[in-house]
């Protein structure tokens, strides 16, 4: 269709981009010939909300971090699964500190950005592939508000069980969720109520992200309170053990296995 982008690996052609002009290695994307551009990240959603964000945060050192990511790294123990490692920054850490730590993504670029970056141990895959192999987590990560990756209702007894498969006895999961219903714009409030007539959860986006030519096909990313999370997981093989939500509307959310 004339308009519509070519689907192709938009994270990873946006991180090689970051990575390039956070670096000076390799081509990067540039202003008139000859001055580097900042790489902006195009996030449209099924109403026709766009938003674009700057994509250097993904190379964050951890002095640039939020609390919250401090926090969730404090808490991690035993062997460690980050799921959605993107350019590597929390894998990283991870590693100066001495900790085993997998990285996943789905994103052939972003694993890519992180090989260069230092990340050692990385697969690329989805969470229902990985979980079929033989190595098994104590931590899981889902920061970066990779919470979102739950998806919604259909979706969450699948993720979840995916990573019972790959947990250790006692494995926990830290995620960073935000919680979306703060807001009175009426854009928002409206998206929310639209989801609701249709029987979803009101901050179960739909969306697909853009770089240059490239985009997504349109897929879920679930914002979500600590109630709702809390009804999400019920019947599956986690429990809600703990909310941290002293960066609110920012919060950790942590399941633990049960049993």
């Amino acid at each position: 269709m004339v308009g519509e982008p070519q689907v192709g690996d938009v994270f990873g052609e946006l991180l090689r981009d970051t990575f390039a002009v956070a670096t000076g290695v390799g081509p990067r994307p540039l202003v008139g010939g000859r001055l580097p551009r900042p790489v902006i990240e195009i996030i449209e959603r099924d109403d026709g909300l766009i938003n674009g964000a700057p994509a250097a945060h993904y190379l964050d050192e951890p002095a640039a971090w939020q609390p919250y990511d401090h926090r969730a790294v404090d808490r991690v123990r035993g062997r460690v699964l980050d799921i959605g490692v993107g350019a590597g920054r929390i894998a990283l850490e991870l590693q100066e500190r001495g900790v085993p730590v997998t990285g996943l993504d789905i994103s052939p670029g972003a694993i890519r950005v992180a090989r260069k970056r230092g990340v050692r141990d990385l697969v690329l895959g989805t969470v229902d592939e990985y979980a079929t192999n033989r190595h098994r987590f104590d931590t899981f990560l889902l920061l970066g508000n990779n919470l979102g990756l739950i998806e919604g209702r259909d979706r969450a007894p699948g993720f979840l069980a995916a990573l019972a498969a790959l947990a250790n006895p006692g494995a926990e999961i830290i995620a960073h969720g935000t919680d979306p219903y703060g807001t009175t714009d009426p854009v928002h409030t409206g998206y929310h109520e639209r989801n609701r007539a249709r029987g979803r959860l009101g901050g179960q986006l739909r969306l697909r992200l853009r770089y240059r030519e490239l985009g997504t096909p349109w897929f879920d990313y679930l914002v979500c309170t600590p109630d709702e999370l809390a009804e999400l997981v019920r019947g599956s093989a986690w429990r809600l053990v703990d909310v941290d939500d002293a960066d609110a509307p920012y919060y950790l959310a942590t399941l633990r296995l049960a049993g």
